[in-house]
């Protein structure tokens, strides 16, 4: 039996489903299925650039219970596997396009009731929905907003961009800033951390791939270890960014 995650992003319980690239490799996908976490894989959005067209954190925002909010023009598959699952889907209002700024209205990084984002591109159906919960949306510059956050707590997390930490700080949010690079991105220089991972439980935070081999594990480590969670990887090459690996379901 499961329920859906009350939280976005923070689950209270040993995960059973979550939102992943489809594109995730076969070692990895069989990694986490051991664990009886099933997985929603997300098709290609036709109108986003390769390397970023199956990101769940770009095509999706979940809002906490049953709903999330989806890009209009969110891959078929994923839409059919939600409803499959019954969630409620909520459209946004914009339509994903090629290049920053235009595929970023759904990238919102959020912790419990603070939530960060280049405002002036949030969706606005995705705005009027977190204000209706109460979320405080704070403007940073950075619009991969979800992409840069890795999500420890409701109260902590992890980042390369200098802008999120100090909001982060200034609204009573932990925030342990990470040297840029060292992550991989198909296509791409180098991807952000918050692609890499996602809780998979309350005590939790798996990442896909050798974290260890991040010049900052054991800044990553020690920080993780500090606001009660563990650290699970899937073992393969280093750290690879496929859009965050959102949890949706969790164990009653």
């Amino acid at each position: 039996m499961d329920r859906f995650v009350d939280k976005p992003f923070i689950p209270s319980n040993r995960v059973n489903i979550v939102i992943i690239d489809s594109r995730l490799g076969d070692l990895h996908k069989k990694q986490l299925k051991a664990r009886s976490i099933e997985l929603i894989e997300v098709g290609p959005c036709s109108d986003l650039y390769e390397a970023i067209s199956c990101h769940p954190d770009i095509q999706c925002h979940p809002l906490g219970g049953n709903r999330i909010v989806v890009a209009p023009n969110a891959s078929r598959s994923l839409k059919d596997h939600l409803i499959h699952q019954e969630f409620e889907l909520v459209v946004g209002n914009t339509s994903l396009e090629g290049n920053y700024p235009n595929n970023i209205a759904y990238n919102v990084a959020r912790l419990g009731d603070v939530a960060f984002h280049n405002t002036a591109c949030t969706d606005p159906v995705l705005k009027y929905e977190l204000i209706k919960q109460g979320v405080k949306l704070v403007h940073v510059n950075q619009g991969y907003t979800k992409c840069s956050v890795a999500i420890v707590s409701e109260k902590a997390l992890i980042t390369a961009d200098k802008g999120i930490a100090a909001a982060a700080r200034d609204n009573g949010i932990d925030a342990l800033l990470i040297r840029p690079g060292f992550i991989t991105l198909k296509g791409l220089s180098y991807g952000f951390i918050g692609g890499t991972c996602g809780l998979t439980g309350p005590d939790e935070i798996t990442f896909i791939g050798d974290i260890t081999k991040h010049p900052d594990f054991g800044l990553i480590s020690r920080f993780v270890m500090k606001h009660g969670k563990r650290i699970v990887f899937l073992e393969g090459a280093g750290l690879s960014d496929f859009g965050s690996m959102i949890p949706v379901k969790e164990a009653m």
